[in-house]
């Protein structure tokens, strides 16, 4: 859409991995360095850490592409799955060919691996073991990878394991009962976000490769890229991209810190304010301090002597309510009290994918959604969008934002990707400032939005229930029955009492209705009723019972 606009051959900040948009920064060059040296040096193990979105896929890929000739990868993306399943794995991985009463043998799936490692080492080839995702990995597999080591000559390991994982694994592998697999590891390296200056380059790199000839991101948005996304390189592309389509809206050739801000609202679903406003306001209360306490002063408020008073009994809201007859105890003060309680733990979207991987297709996920619109009848065999249809309900697909979900308010089913590429489905039940409701196979968590804007690019489905069946766009010139429901929910909205008989002809006055609520709604203004313009109707005013994403008192 902005392509042209900013004279751009291909989308700068696709979150497809593209070998051509490679960024090393000296995080990631040393990180892959590490790596490198896991492969072509004998030893233990190789551990690399970061959190989600850092880039840990992308130095695997640099990885892969800069082997040396005599090794061997097997590399493990899913390491869910028991100790035979792991070791069958590995095997597969290498092309080892194994016979039918060896898959169900883990011995025999050790000794074979084991012969297959010293015909590599006889002929001067590598084995490498890459585990992407490690902290999912069972303390039962965690164990056999630790016996893997042992298989060895009298000089050396035969085989090069390599850790890769999220902070959890660094936390996993520091527990007492691991020390005997924490000690092999010979290289640790923990992969930490951009720094400000290196997410300016990062950005302005993509930028070249796509064909800008021109900084489009003034210094000023750089900085709040940076701010907003904390340096993990996902988070930079997914608000750069918003950013650019914001800009383009605003016919604006240059992008800057507000626009960049309004872009990360819609990706965190919130409003987010200048970094200089909270000193502001700060600064503001000093001075209304200041001046109050100059005015008390010199009304003598503040030379009364109260120490004696406060000296002969605690004040009556510092003490707790006491039974009669027993000693007085001082209360605790409020904020103390509330801030002894812990704070409510959210699960990790990571882990939850990882625990129901295998109920987050799309047809499980849509037919939650039906069940949550009271239509577990509809759901049956065949495609849940016909099951819907079927109920007088409609599916739309569509690409977008927080701010979009709250505008349509419906459960939807997010497009959910992991750090393996693999497409999760989940249903978003609600929806607050800070955290969303997800519906998983009938399992509900609350989770952060932070943290599923990670994994969450824009991709929905919702159901929505149209007047009339079956749904199409509405232009001017056409009359009938549709388009007349269209006049009577327009003038209901706009505080318009219908007339007895409701015109059926899209006219000037009707298309003047669409335009009007296309505005107030920050649709494209073309006068002509679309599925975007009668979704966000239909979200307007709602059929009794319609299941809603947010409460209605949380919207106003």
């Amino acid at each position: 859409m902005y392509l042209s606009f900013f004279g751009l051959n291909e989308k700068p900040f696709s979150i497809t991995p593209d070998p051509r948009y490679l960024f090393l920064s000296e995080r990631h060059a040393e990180a892959l360095a590490h790596l490198l040296y896991g492969v072509s040096e004998a030893g233990g193990f190789v551990q690399l850490t970061g959190e989600v979105g850092t880039g840990k896929t992308t130095i695997v890929r640099s990885l892969l592409g800069q082997i040396p000739k005599n090794a061997e990868i097997a590399l493990i993306l899913n390491p869910r799955m028991t100790a035979p399943e792991f070791m069958l794995t590995i095997c597969e991985e290498l092309g080892i060919g194994l016979p039918d009463r060896a898959v169900a043998s883990l011995k025999d799936l050790v000794d074979i691996l084991n012969h297959y490692l010293l015909r590599a080492h006889a002929d001067g080839r590598r084995v490498v073991l890459l585990v992407d995702e490690a902290q999912n990995l069972e303390p039962a597999v965690l164990e056999q990878v630790r016996l893997l080591t042992n298989l060895e000559t009298a000089t050396q390991k035969l085989l090069q394991i390599i850790l890769i994982g999220q902070p959890e694994l660094r936390e996993m592998l520091a527990r007492p009962e691991l020390r005997q697999l924490a000690q092999r590891i010979t290289g640790r390296y923990h992969l930490d976000p951009l720094s400000a200056a290196e997410t300016a380059a990062y950005v302005r790199h993509r930028l070249r490769v796509a064909g800008a000839t021109t900084d489009i991101l003034t210094a000023g948005a750089l900085a709040e890229v940076y701010r907003q996304s904390g340096g993990i390189p996902r988070l930079v592309n997914v608000i750069c991209d918003r950013a650019l389509l914001g800009a383009y809206t605003q016919d604006r050739h240059r992008v800057t810190a507000s626009t960049v801000r309004s872009a990360a609202g819609e990706v965190f679903g919130r409003r987010i304010a200048p970094r200089w406003l909270p000193w502001v306001a700060a600064l503001g209360g000093v001075v209304v301090a200041a001046l109050a306490g100059a005015a008390l002063w010199q009304s003598g408020a503040l030379r009364r002597d109260t120490t004696a008073q406060a000296a002969v009994a605690p004040a009556p809201a510092t003490l707790a309510r006491q039974a009669p007859g027993a000693p007085v105890v001082p209360a605790a003060p409020a904020a103390q009290a509330a801030s002894s309680a812990p704070p409510p733990e959210r699960p990790r979207v990571a882990a939850v994918l990882a625990q129901h991987a295998d109920v987050t297709t799309r047809d499980i996920a849509l037919t939650r959604l039906l069940a949550h619109w009271g239509r577990t009848d509809a759901a049956g065999a065949g495609d849940a969008c016909e099951q819907a249809a079927m109920a007088g309900l409609q599916c739309a697909t569509q690409r977008g934002s927080y701010a979009q979900l709250r505008l349509y308010n419906r459960p939807a089913v997010l497009t959910l990707g992991d750090e393996q590429g693999s497409a999760h489905y989940v249903v978003l039940v609600a929806l607050a400032d800070d955290d969303a409701r997800l519906d998983v196979g009938g399992s509900e968590y609350t989770v952060g939005i932070t943290d599923l804007a990670r994994y969450w690019f824009g991709d929905f489905t919702l159901l929505w229930q149209p007047v009339t069946m079956p749904v199409r766009a509405l232009t001017p010139g056409m009359s009938g029955e549709a388009v007349r429901a269209l006049r009577e929910r327009l003038e209901r909205h706009a505080g318009i009492t219908p007339a007895a008989v409701v015109d059926d002809r899209y006219d000037a006055s009707l298309v003047r209705l669409v335009e009007n609520f296309q505005r107030e709604r920050r649709l494209d203004v073309d006068g002509i009723a679309g599925a975007q313009t009668l979704l966000a109707l239909d979200a307007a005013a709602p059929a009794p019972g319609t299941p809603r994403l947010v409460a209605a008192d949380e919207r106003s």
